[in-house]
């Protein structure tokens, strides 16, 4: 049986952001599931984790944030904004469609989406908060963006993200990209070498 990854994310990540191409290398690799959650740390997780928004950090956590960044930047050679015109934008409307492409389309689709969003966050430095900017990237991952945007303002989709928010936070989850696999929690894109172990380790069983 195929292994699972359970792919917790924020669409204003940067760290999801540097991880997305190897997350999807690594999948494929082993032939693994990778499920898609766009949850809310900011309004359900991180209060009730001890999590801060980058906002209301202090300025030497901001500091190293910035300075991490250019690190992996280079590390991984992907030309990323240090600070994008429209980070943080409100999420909710994005998730929402990456979530209603999750449960009607399919898996693949929705990581599509997701790292489609991303991309344009942080490095064209466009503003996926934009119904027609969100409208665009929809159709660059060849989804209809006039029936996906309609499907994602119903209140379903408000009502799933907060209860996948909220199973992410019973689980373990307090920060983006979390990778989980059974019951073992990998946080961070510089944790991807031990997501790549613990699914070599179910294929030889």
């Amino acid at each position: 049986m195929a292994a699972v990854i359970d792919y917790y994310v924020s669409l204003n990540s940067p760290w999801t952001h540097l991880g997305a191409r190897r997350i999807e290398a690594i999948a494929a690799r082993h032939g693994a599931t990778l499920r898609i959650f766009p949850v809310d740390f900011r309004n359900v997780i991180f209060p009730a984790s001890g999590g801060v928004p980058v906002p209301q950090r202090s300025p030497q956590r901001q500091a190293y944030r910035l300075a991490e960044l250019r690190r992996w930047r280079t590390h991984l050679d992907i030309p990323i904004e240090l600070s994008p015109t429209h980070a943080p934008f409100d999420e909710a409307l994005a998730a929402q469609c990456v979530i209603a492409t999750r449960e009607l389309t399919g898996e693949r689709q929705a990581v599509a989406l997701a790292h489609r969003i991303l991309k344009a966050l942080w490095e064209e430095d466009d503003n996926p908060g934009d119904r027609e900017v969100l409208a665009r990237l929809i159709t660059d991952v060849g989804l209809q963006p006039a029936a996906l945007i309609g499907e994602a303002d119903r209140e379903e989709w408000v009502r799933q993200r907060r209860e996948d928010s909220e199973a992410a936070l019973a689980r373990g989850v307090f920060g983006a990209p979390t990778y989980a696999i059974d019951d073992e929690l990998f946080w961070g894109q510089d944790r991807l070498e031990f997501v790549d172990r613990a699914l070599g380790y179910l294929a030889a069983g």
